[in-house]
């Protein structure tokens, strides 16, 4: 490579900080992080201590960093969710071209004035959908484009969240309030909207759902559960909510098990069994699941009408042991069904034999996401040094295609606020 790029990030978080700094040591000779911004100080110590970034490049909030000149080539923008436009546009203006975490905005105005000030500023801007990236759903696409299927006609998607994700990230965690953050469909799967719209290679017409909080709220909680799980919780024994199991005593997450990696490492920054359980003493991650603040649903299903009157149905569920996606999609000339989780492929033409394909051997098991935090590290490095085009089509995708995801996800949320009433697309853009 004949050039390295130089990258600030602004928010050290799980992404920020564990996601996307660390790739410096796999690509070190394309990537040089070089200025951070976030508001807890010790997350700014510590990265800037193992990157080796001058003090004069640290700064305590994004913004602080934005009244600077261009510290860097890109910005790895990984704050939260409704601050995401509001730190672009001044980005855009000095000249960064921006990795962008999901979703862009919850706000249509938002995503429509970022894909504007981006074009007018000729900057690159790549949403990261990483489920692009992932050695697993680019084999499918690869598949599905070979049309040994025929021409698809139906896709039945599903993401399970998992119980321990839902009650971490979404119901006591950052995303448990839509009014401060997003809506869970698109906090969580506008991921899935942009890879239903990859593979198939189809445009939405319209949008139907259905969902609620069911179950997290205060009107279910078992008799004899406290304010918080280590304050006595008479039912804590039966419960698979409760926070001492999760984050401390069992497996695969208890830090007692020997995990300071995620969830733990979001409670504090160098978990052990002391740290945690302070933080669930006192912080929000030891809270019942039944007296939280949060408000996003815990289930919710989506209808998706395509433009050629083919059909998308997609299921998002708390309630499920594991963490993984599945999908089935049907074709004039067979029929595919995959799992993220075990990376297996199944291909069933009519009247022919099935073949199973294991894309596990090209999966970087260090690599979240399936590999694909990884692959889109790599994606965007090589797209600036090789100043590339974005591919409306391709996994290195347009900042439009991806906002198409968002007015999925936002029509579906309106959906479901309407009682399932149908959203058009043309509706979501404001056509």
């Amino acid at each position: 490579m004949s050039k390295k790029i130089t990258v600030a990030i602004a928010g050290l978080g799980n992404r920020g900080k564990d996601a996307y700094a660390t790739k410096q040591k796999l690509f070190t000779d394309m990537m040089e992080i070089v200025a951070i911004a976030d508001i807890d100080p010790s997350k700014v110590e510590e990265v800037a201590k193992e990157y080796h970034i001058k003090p004069e490049c640290c700064f305590t909030s994004a913004e602080e960093m934005m009244e600077q000149e261009q510290l860097a080539d890109a910005l790895f923008l990984c704050t939260q969710d409704r601050q995401h436009v509001r730190h672009a546009i001044p980005a855009l203006h000095k000249g960064y071209d921006i990795l962008l975490e999901k979703p862009v905005s919850p706000d249509l105005e938002e995503c429509r004035e970022i894909i504007k000030v981006a074009e007018e500023c000729k900057r690159k801007v790549v949403v990261c959908h990483v489920l692009r990236y992932t050695p697993y759903y680019m084999k499918l696409k690869e598949i599905l484009d070979s049309k040994v299927i025929g021409e698809i006609v139906s896709v039945q998607a599903s993401e399970s969240v998992g119980y321990y994700h839902q009650a971490h990230s979404f119901v006591r965690g950052n995303w448990r309030n839509s009014e401060e953050t997003s809506p869970m469909i698109l906090q969580k799967c506008c991921h899935d909207m942009d890879i239903l719209l990859w593979l198939t290679g189809k445009g939405c017409k319209s949008i139907s759902s259905y969902g609620s909080l069911n179950y997290f709220k205060k009107e279910n909680a078992p008799e004899g559960a406290t304010l918080r799980c280590l304050e006595g919780c008479k039912v804590k024994d039966c419960c698979p909510y409760d926070a001492e199991k999760i984050y401390i005593t069992e497996n695969p997450f208890g830090v007692a098990r020997g995990n300071t990696r995620w969830p733990n490492n979001v409670l504090d920054l160098h978990p052990s069994v002391e740290t945690i359980t302070e933080a669930l003493k006192k912080g929000p991650y030891g809270r019942c699941v039944f007296h939280c603040d949060n408000n996003v649903v815990d289930h919710q299903v989506i209808n998706l009408l395509m433009e050629d009157n083919t059909t998308v149905s997609f299921t998002m569920c708390a309630f499920t042991k594991d963490n993984v996606r599945d999908i089935k999609i049907m074709g004039t000339m067979g029929e595919i069904v995959g799992n993220m989780e075990s990376n297996l492929i199944r291909i069933m033409p009519f009247g022919k034999e099935t073949m199973t394909i294991d894309v596990r051997n090209n999966v970087n098991p260090l690599s979240g996401h399936g590999g694909g935090d990884e692959g889109i590290i790599k994606e965007f490095l090589e797209l600036l040094i090789e100043n590339r085009e974005q591919n409306a089509n391709g996994s290195i995708t347009t900042l439009e295609k991806s906002v198409e995801s968002h007015y999925i996800a936002l029509g579906a949320e309106r959906s479901r606020l309407e009682g399932g009433r149908p959203v058009t697309v043309e509706e979501m853009r404001g056509v």
